[in-house]
């Protein structure tokens, strides 16, 4: 079964523009004239930044909207060429009002510069104002001027003039330049609008339109090289399969690198070659010199900066034409210098691979010696790679392809994992080999939906498990029991305990060693008993220790290969309901994981994490691990990954009542996941649409929603995540009649939980209980939920529970004691961030009786100081990354203050917010 979301544009306005939502629906409020909107716009950015492009959407959607466009394009920095700028918005209807003007006005707007004789600048800004009064009387016109600055003052002047003349009128003026400073001084009120980067999910977009788009290493090679330039992007990717082929001779950049003396020429190849964060001082030393002056005619072109002994391009065209303008043999002697000044042995290695020509031992082993150094699961990748290209003996070069592919897996790209594995494949080999492919494949194939085709590869590796080390067979017996959590398949669950028993009986002399000194590309599997216990947890679920850590020794503090041990560690916690056993190893491990780039790793304990997270009230933390994911996974292309982050983002925003509008998916990542054999996915769906329904006040679709979590006869969906539902679906029940269907379904839930319940599932059994349970016993099964004070570790179900526990108490005329009950119930829900937990709390209240909040409390007044700044900022339509320059703070510290405020105001979008802001 494969799921069909209705239709959503994931880039927002039009497929034409990506990245750029928020720059354009800026622009637009500005023509419709909004409210504190301005009527002067510059849009600045570098070169490629995608003013045109983002131009010419705007005036393509003010068109539509009924709205009279005029645009004109600077082509030269010449005064004379103001009124060749000006004549380009003399439009067949706008030649129709020149008729009613003044003569005198006329031929100032007409003049032909060199033929006639020039206006002064007071008539040309008198004839200006006049003409875009009359145009504008009638409807609104946007006036867009692309390279303003290469029109000479005039002209922008005479645009400025009319604005401060026509304040009342419906007139916007857009002019598109790369700096500020080339422009006259605009009116009062003038908003810069500045473009920078692309998003890392945009910048991948962006790049994966492109003809013949590039896969793999090449496309996350491009994707950094580019740093978010549309044009960088373009063009590189025209180059695939890699960047050293992307620019062309004739680019613009290519032009100023030829222009430049033959001793600068020379300095930007090594500064090139260097790499980014390279020192001066080591660049200067691999050229001979001392002299700085070198850099000056490249500083004085625009393509270089320094600053702080350190080199910037300043764009990433500009470092690639500085190192493909160069022939091949100076591009290698550009290396071997290079690597001659390296200190650092993996810069060393990078350099003398560079600059070799056929095999080489010595540097292959240089490349595998420091390829792990930085702990860097794509940096190790490459380096890895590359040495298996120059080992000139067959075992060597298939061994380094096995760890390469390790390293890739680590650090998730699919279409890498795939060309390693093709390549290592054809280089055949040892047994290790073939599992470790096995290994890598599996675990990509299950992020993106695999799973029967990633756990079949697995079940066919076992059968070498009798002569492969007992390292790599435990490992990959690990791997397989995350694929049957994730697939919930029984079959899948069935096969678990005969893999173990396999890897238990493979070989243990360790041979297997790949990746040298590599904590991640190496999967170190913890002890037999703790990997036993987690296959035990999913298999037989009653058995799975229920308090404390699982059994068998955990990972070493400080050792430095123990992600995977507390990656197994915190999966058996996860299964057995430990929450912070879960989060203390779970945290550590994706601390360590995100700062080595090793999303195909975390990819595994993200969302049991969130799913942590958010049972545990920390909502806020599990709203900023899903954005991180998120964007991982969506530069990854992970669908998979992304359809389990997107369902949890929505149950976050249900939780704390701020809801988007519908759809809330993204149709091409749902269509590329099959829920037949992503059993834990679909039951996230599920619940996330179910608690979004509940939040709506749409019990029919919530009971819909989460009925579907348990088949027609009672039994879960998946084995774990429908049993965590159960209280919901409950409370579902009772308010639309169920009852009696639920109680079936609850039972076999109980009965499948054995003699001992975790402490979440007993509060969650008595929970609903009560709800649907004979009602004479109602109030005990409240009172038993509640009465563990291991429940605290789950605030957000006590709540609920105390809120329907109250809502019980009313219906029994025991006011009083329901107010206590909701007291609480509210005082939670506020610490947590739970709006939808705290509207439906106050709403109980005033059925109580209690005094409502006072009405003129006035919502804004309740935030602090900063958050009162940030939210003007957003009403006034600035984007995080604007509002964090103004109020020295970084983008993401601006996104997890509106996270928060959301809440507080009852609003789920930056739109909600201006409309609140501007109705006070």
């Amino acid at each position: 079964m494969t799921v069909h979301p209705s239709q959503q544009s994931t880039t927002g306005d039009g497929v034409g523009v990506l990245g750029r939502d928020g720059e354009i629906g800026r622009i637009l409020r500005c023509v419709a004239r909004e409210p504190g909107a301005a009527q002067t716009l510059l849009l600045l950015g570098e070169e490629g930044t995608g003013r045109t492009t983002l131009l010419r959407h705007v005036r393509e959607r003010a068109a539509v909207d009924g709205v009279l466009v005029l645009a004109a394009q600077g082509w030269a920095e010449d005064p004379r060429h103001a009124h060749a700028c000006l004549r380009q918005l003399l439009t067949p209807p706008v030649r129709d009002e020149l008729a009613a003007l003044p003569a005198a006005q006329q031929r100032a707007l007409t003049a032909v510069p060199g033929a006639d004789d020039p206006a002064d600048e007071a008539e040309l800004h008198t004839a200006v104002t006049a003409l875009l009064d009359r145009l504008a009387a009638s409807r609104p016109v946007l006036v867009c001027v692309d390279d303003a600055d290469l029109c000479g003052r005039a002209f922008p002047e005479a645009l400025f003039a009319a604005v401060r003349q026509l304040t009342g009128r419906a007139l916007t003026v857009l002019l598109a330049a790369r700096h500020e400073t080339a422009l006259p001084t605009p009116p009062p009120g003038t908003e810069p609008l500045r473009l920078g980067p692309l998003s890392a999910t945009s910048a991948a977009a962006l790049l994966d339109r492109q003809p013949a788009a590039p896969t793999g290493r090449h496309r996350l090679e491009i994707l950094a090289e580019a740093e978010g330039n549309p044009l960088a992007l373009v063009e590189l990717g025209r180059g695939a399969p890699g960047p050293a082929e992307a620019v062309r001779h004739a680019h613009v950049f290519g032009v100023r690198v030829d222009a430049l003396p033959a001793a600068t020429r020379r300095a930007l190849l090594y500064a090139a070659a260097a790499g980014p964060g390279e020192t001066v001082a080591t660049v200067m030393a691999a050229l001979g010199t001392d002299e700085l002056a070198v850099w000056a005619p490249a500083e004085a072109a625009g393509l270089i900066a320094l600053a702080e002994d350190r080199f910037d391009f300043r764009h990433p065209l500009a470092r690639s034409a500085a190192y493909l303008r160069r022939p091949a043999g100076e591009r290698q002697q550009a290396h071997r210098e290079l690597a001659r000044v390296a200190v650092l042995p993996e810069v060393r290695a990078r350099h003398l691979a560079a600059a070799t020509v056929g095999a080489d031992a010595s540097v292959a082993a240089a490349l595998e010696a420091s390829a792990w150094r930085r702990g860097d699961a794509v940096e190790a990748a490459r380096a890895l790679e590359q040495a298996a290209r120059l080992s000139p003996q067959p075992p060597e070069r298939a061994r380094r392809l096995a760890e390469a592919l390790a390293a890739a897996h680590a650090a998730g790209d699919p279409g890498w994992v795939r060309e390693l594995h093709e390549r290592l494949v054809q280089e055949g080999g040892e047994p290790e080999f073939v599992c470790a492919a096995a290994g890598a494949l599996a675990s990509v194939l299950s992020h993106e939906s695999a799973q029967r085709q990633a756990f079949e590869l697995l079940v066919d590796a076992a059968e070498h498990f009798p002569v492969v080390d007992r390292t790599l067979a435990l490992a990959l017996a690990g791997l397989a029991t995350g694929i049957a959590v994730q697939s919930g398949l029984p079959e899948h669950t069935a096969a678990l305990p005969t893999l173990l028993d396999r890897a238990r009986h493979a070989d243990a002399s360790g041979r297997w060693r790949p990746a040298t000194a590599g904590p991640l590309a190496r999967l170190d599997t913890p002890h037999p008993r703790t990997l036993a216990a987690l296959v035990t947890a999913v298999t037989r679920p009653r058995s799975a220790p229920s308090t404390g850590a699982p059994p068998g020794p955990g990972p070493t503090p400080g050792a430095p290969d123990a992600s995977a041990a507390r990656a197994v560690l915190a999966a058996v916690a996860h299964q057995a309901d430990e929450a912070d056993v879960d989060l203390g190893q779970t945290r550590t491990a994706d601390e360590r994981l995100r700062g080595a780039r090793a999303f195909g790793l975390r990819g595994w304990s993200v969302p049991p994490l969130v799913d942590t997270l958010l049972a545990s009230g920390r909502f806020a933390e599990a709203g900023s691990v899903i954005e991180d994911a998120l964007t991982e996974a969506t530069v990854l292309r992970l669908p998979r990954l992304r359809a389990d982050l997107e369902t949890q983002a929505l149950t976050v925003r249900a939780l704390r009542g701020t809801l988007p509008s519908e759809p809330w998916f993204t149709p091409s990542v749902w269509r590329a996941v099959s829920l037949d054999e992503n059993r834990a996915t679909h039951a996230r769906l599920l619940r996330a649409r179910g608690l979004a329904s509940l939040t709506r006040g749409d019990m029919e679709d919530a009971w819909r929603q989460l009925r579907d979590l348990f088949t027609a006869d009672g039994a879960p969906l998946h084995p774990c995540l429908s049993a965590r539902a159960v209280a919901e679906l409950a409370v579902t029940a009772q308010r639309t009649g169920r009852s009696a269907e639920a109680l079936p379904i609850l039972e076999r839930v109980l009965a499948e939980q054995g003699d001992r319940p975790s402490t979440r599932m007993t509060l969650l059994l008595h929970h609903a209980t009560a709800l649907v349970g004979p009602d004479r016993e109602a109030e005990q099964h409240f009172q038993l939920a509640l009465v563990n004070h291991g429940a605290n570790r789950w605030p957000w179900e006590c709540a609920h529970v105390r809120l329907n526990y109250a809502i019980w108490l009313r219906r029994c005329r025991r006011t009083l004691e329901a107010r206590q009950q909701l007291t609480t119930v509210l005082e939670t829900a506020e610490r947590l961030g739970a709006g939808a937990l705290a509207a439906a709390a106050g709403t109980e209240l005033r059925a109580s009786g209690a005094a409502p909040a006072p009405a003129d409390a006035g919502l804004l007044e309740q935030l602090t100081a900063q958050q009162q700044q940030i939210v003007q900022l957003v009403a006034r339509g600035l984007s995080n990354r604007e509002i964090g320059e103004r109020l020295f703070l970084s983008p993401r510290t601006v996104g997890s203050h509106l996270y928060n405020v959301y809440p507080k105001l009852g609003i789920s979008s930056r739109h909600q917010l201006r409309d609140l802001v501007q109705g006070r």
